[in-house]
C-alpha cells in the first residue's frame, strides 16, 4: 500500500504505546483505550494522547513519530511529516502511522492540558512499563458534556464499568477485613 493511501494494514496499538514509553516521552492516554485498559467493553481504532509539551517531550515525540513513519492524516493523499511546530501549540496533531492512528492532543475537553489531567491519571502496569491513563471519573465527567454522538454513545458503558469497579473494590476491601 503506497504512503498516504489511507490506514496501515497492521494497527499495533500496543506496539505504538509501547515505542512512546520506550522513547520515554512524557503523556497521558485519553480517549476510548483509555476506557479499554480499565475494563470498558468497547472497541476503539486509534490511540490519543495528552501529551507534556515541554521542548524536551516534544524533540523526544516528533523523533519517535518520524521512527514509525507518521503523517498527518488528511482527507487528500499529501503526505505531510511531523514536526515541532504541529505539537508545541494547543491544537490536535492527528496522524497515520506504520502502526495505526495516534491523535497527538495538547488539550481534551474544557482546553485541560497535560497538567490539568495528570491529577486525574491512574497507573496501570503494562508489558514492561507503567502507563499514565486518565481515570474513568474524569473521563466520565468529559464525556457527559460532549456533544460528540460516539461520546453520548460510551457514556453509560464508561458509567456502568466505573460502578463495577466501585462494588469489587468495596468486595475486596470487605473480603480482606473479614480475614
Amino acid at each position: 500500500m503506497p504512503i498516504g493511501s489511507g490506514e496501515p494494514t497492521n494497527v499495533d496499538l500496543g506496539a505504538i504505546l509501547e515505542g512512546l514509553l520506550e522513547a520515554g516521552i512524557d503523556f497521558i492516554l485519553v480517549g476510548g483505550l483509555a476506557a479499554v485498559v480499565q475494563g470498558a467493553p468497547v472497541t476503539t481504532i486509534d490511540v490519543d494522547i495528552v501529551h507534556n509539551r515541554s521542548p524536551e517531550n516534544i524533540a523526544k515525540l516528533v523523533a519517535f513519530l518520524k521512527s514509525i513513519g507518521a503523517f498527518h492524516r488528511r482527507p487528500d493523499d499529501k503526505v505531510i511529516e511531523p514536526k515541532e511546530d504541529d505539537i508545541s501549540g494547543t491544537g490536535h496533531a492527528l496522524f497515520t502511522t506504520r502502526l495505526g492512528a495516534l491523535d497527538v492532543l495538547a488539550v481534551i475537553e474544557e482546553g485541560r492540558a497535560y497538567e490539568d489531567l495528570f491529577k486525574h491519571t491512574v497507573e496501570i502496569d503494562f508489558r514492561t512499563h507503567t502507563i499514565r491513563v486518565l481515570d474513568l471519573e474524569m473521563l466520565i465527567q468529559l464525556k457527559r458534556n460532549s456533544s460528540n454522538p460516539k461520546d453520548i454513545q460510551r457514556l453509560p458503558v464508561f458509567e456502568e464499568t466505573l460502578r463495577q469497579l466501585k462494588d469489587e473494590s468495596d468486595n475486596e476491601y470487605e473480603y480482606s477485613n473479614k480475614e
